[in-house]
């Protein structure tokens, strides 16, 4: 059985014509200190695998990341930075809408989201660009552990109350640094990456 303890990094591209050929991939996506690439580093059981900085938006480019048999996780840029320049910053947002709404080999969107705020302005502009294909989101409430268990419950009440006129809209609860949520979020993830896999198996 595949394991997200496989990922490596393939390659890092910046336009949509270098995009590699792939069977399938799913894409994170969440503001640029949500902890998107903590997230990816907890799930790979990875301290360095995607770049983490203190200085939000330093990821620039669409990065891929191997698990077996051509099946990718892609960390998408961060969006919400406010040091970059104008031109950078919407060069970004052209190249994420077009790659969410095109990429037919995307399989679903992770939409990464800092528990204490989530829901923002950019976070339903994210949303809103991936709803036009009709493939599955799964959001991850992270850094759950700076809250109470109750705070926590609350906001994920909140949040799945928000989206429940989304049918392909699931939501849980993640902390990278309590490493909780990762059985649940892994299993999401491997289950777009390898569904087709699956079904053949099933069928024999």
């Amino acid at each position: 059985m595949p394991s997200l303890q496989q990922l490596h990094f393939f390659t890092t591209v910046n336009d949509l014509r270098s995009l590699p050929q792939t069977v399938a991939e799913v894409a994170f996506a969440g503001r640029s200190n949500a902890g998107k690439s903590s997230a990816i580093n907890t799930l790979a059981r990875h301290t360095r695998l995607a770049f983490t900085s203190k200085t939000p938006g330093r990821t620039q480019h669409i990065n891929y990341f191997e698990v077996s048999d051509n099946r990718f996780v892609v960390d998408l840029p961060g969006y919400g930075y406010a040091q970059v320049p104008t031109a950078v910053r919407r060069h970004w947002e052209v190249l994420l809408s077009q790659y969410l709404q095109t990429r037919e080999t995307l399989r679903g969107l992770v939409v990464i989201m800092d528990s204490r705020h989530p829901l923002k302005e950019l976070d339903w502009q994210m949303l809103d660009w991936f709803a036009v294909t009709g493939k599955p989101i799964h959001i991850l409430l992270t850094k759950y552990d700076k809250l109470t268990k109750l705070e926590a419950a609350k906001q994920l009440a909140m949040v799945k109350a928000a989206v429940e006129d989304r049918p392909m809209i699931s939501v849980q609860l993640f902390s990278s640094l309590k490493k909780l949520g990762v059985d649940e979020a892994e299993k999401q993830i491997l289950s777009w990456l390898y569904d087709d896999e699956m079904e053949n198996s099933a069928e024999a």
